[in-house]
């Protein structure tokens, strides 16, 4: 997703979703930790800060790697929900920041590893990465994972039907209208690409990336599709209103036309590690 000339962030972006993200959203493929700690040589020292960390799903597995991990999220809802999973997974060396990439330095130091999950889009990048580059101690490292969106279709059958994810989406502009909604303003097609210049201009080298491959089937439910439509931006609770209640049993009788027992297979995404170090030397 992309923003259109003059969008600004607003507290309703992702309003009411932070209950559906976990069970909603499909997770990376795994070991991508494993993964941003090979490729960094992390040694359980140094801090961490995953900017709009959401309820924490980067930001726990990457916690052990760490001395200390800081999640900020300007989302009161997703910086609660990440504090229970923290508390769940027993991970204490994490706390978490109401703040916007924008915020910061916010006052929150020096960190080694600085880390965006499909956020940077969100952010004023420029101004953004210009100051991430000032907060990463010498050798720091950006890094930017996402899922990999260009992988060739694997033509093995699923065991169960698909998800209908176009129809969703159907179903969606017909309650919300044809452009997408993001908060109170709009999106437009497209996440803004080459973060290559960005960080470029900000004045970070060494680029390497990583693919971590995935392709697991997993069996998703009804009500996972349904979490899944409600933790995204553009279909997020609040923008229903009062069609709230119709929405969802619309797409429950869409689901159900698609798959009568309500149950549906997709392959998990590989996931993209993109990393840009400070300058500075090598290490």
């Amino acid at each position: 997703m992309g923003m259109p000339d003059g969008w600004q962030w607003d507290r309703t972006l992702f309003q009411g979703s932070a209950a559906y993200y976990e069970r909603g959203r499909l997770p990376y493929a795994p070991g991508f930790a494993g993964t941003v700690a090979t490729a960094l040589g992390l040694d359980g020292r140094g801090r961490l800060l995953d900017v709009g960390c959401g309820p924490g799903i980067v930001t726990l597995p990457l916690a052990r790697y760490f001395a200390e991990v800081v999640g900020a999220d300007p989302d009161e809802d997703m910086l609660a929900e990440a504090e229970r999973r923290a508390r769940r997974r027993r991970v204490s060396n994490v706390r978490w920041v109401a703040a916007r990439a924008e915020d910061l330095p916010a006052g929150l130091g020096e960190f080694r590893v600085v880390a965006f999950a499909q956020s940077f889009h969100w952010t004023d990048r420029d101004r953004v990465a210009a100051t991430v580059l000032e907060m990463l101690e010498p050798h720091g490292a950006f890094v930017h994972i996402s899922d990999f969106k260009n992988a060739p279709p694997d033509p093995t059958p699923l065991p169960l039907p698909a998800p209908p994810y176009a129809r969703i989406a159907d179903l969606v502009r017909r309650y919300l209208g044809p452009v997408r909604r993001a908060g109170q303003g709009t999106l437009v097609n497209g996440t803004p690409g080459r973060e290559d210049l960005v960080l470029a201009r900000a004045g970070f080298e060494r680029f390497e990336r990583h693919v971590v491959p995935a392709g697991d089937v997993v069996d998703r439910t009804a009500d996972d599709l349904v979490a899944w439509a409600f933790s995204r931006s553009d279909s997020a609770p609040h923008l229903f209103g009062a069609g709230l209640e119709d929405f969802e049993r619309d797409l429950r009788a869409v689901l159900r036309e698609e798959s009568p027992d309500n149950r549906f297979s997709e392959r998990l995404p590989a996931t993209e590690i993109m990393i840009w170090r400070k300058p500075g030397g090598e290490g």
